[in-house]
């Protein structure tokens, strides 16, 4: 019999990213990782099929390192999901709010749930991970203290959600990248597509302007464009592109041709063309 086939993802049991698996690849069996790199090379080795790439969050910003470590995987993206972050403040069965004294989480977690923790007056202290935080309550057996966690990790640790949504902002959701070894390359005519890629331009004044003209030029929308430092040095960056449309697409390979031209040769990367999310136009997801 075939296996079933394996997500990777950074965390413990009950991250967010866990949550990400199991509502974009319910077909698929969440793998946890130690790292980031871990997650990665869980797919080169082929003991996963697919990563699930955390890479920005509409309230923390782009997730950290990682955008350095995707061009040098080797793999593909073939999808993207959107996943909405409901804090939940976790406790032990039978909690009664007052009694709570303090609560753990992530810092970003802590962060993002400030209201909460003002109105209750609890003590902050921070976890390595919401998931790990849960665990960590579960073991002590204290209710005094709470975590800030999924839901996910409220049944997979036996806690009881004390209360839901406490984060403060409700638009709070981070965008995953679905990684895998092959590229899958969906039809030219199939829908709304974004492809990503990575380049270096030129080092000769306004290279980048000229550059992305091409993308202007054929109508090609970029929702995404960022630069980071490369191989330690301060004068020499790489820059990440998502741009809408299919690389096969008459207006997408002039763009390509151009920026091409104005880059050294080989330093244009694509990682990927994949189905765009519908909820980018407000449609709800779907399994990645």
């Amino acid at each position: 019999m075939s296996r079933k086939p394996i997500v990777a993802y950074q965390g413990i049991a009950g991250a967010y990213s866990h949550l990400a698996c199991t509502n974009a690849l319910p077909d698929h069996e969440p793998m946890p990782c130690q790292s980031f790199e871990d997650m990665l090379a869980a797919v080169q080795e082929g003991e996963a099929d697919r990563a699930m790439v955390p890479v920005e969050n509409s309230v923390a910003g782009r997730v950290a390192d990682i955008h350095h470590l995707l061009p040098e995987s080797g793999l593909f993206i073939v999808g993207e999901y959107f996943q909405r972050v409901n804090h939940m403040l976790l406790g032990l069965p039978g909690t009664r709010l007052d009694e709570l004294k303090e609560v753990r989480a992530h810092p970003q977690g802590l962060a993002q749930c400030r209201k909460l923790i003002k109105r209750l007056g609890l003590k902050r202290v921070n976890h390595a991970d919401n998931a790990g935080a849960a665990h960590e309550v579960a073991a002590l057996g204290d209710k005094s203290v709470a975590a800030i966690a999924s839901s996910l990790a409220a049944g997979i640790y036996g806690l009881e959600i004390l209360e839901d949504s406490v984060e403060d902002a409700e638009h709070n959701t981070t965008r995953f990248l679905v990684m895998a070894r092959q590229g899958v390359m969906p039809p030219v005519a199939n829908g709304p597509c974004i492809t990503t890629m990575v380049f270096q331009v030129r080092s000769v004044p306004a290279a980048l302007y000229k550059a992305l003209g091409g993308f202007a030029t054929n109508g090609i929308n970029l929702t995404k464009l960022e630069s980071y430092i490369i191989d330690g040095s301060f004068s020499a960056a790489q820059f990440y592109i998502d741009a809408e449309g299919h690389q096969d697409d008459p207006a997408m390979q002039n763009a390509l041709d151009e920026l091409r031209f104005f880059c050294p040769k080989g330093k244009v990367r694509i990682l990927g063309t994949y189905p765009a999310s519908p909820f980018r136009t407000g449609g709800g997801e779907r399994e990645a």
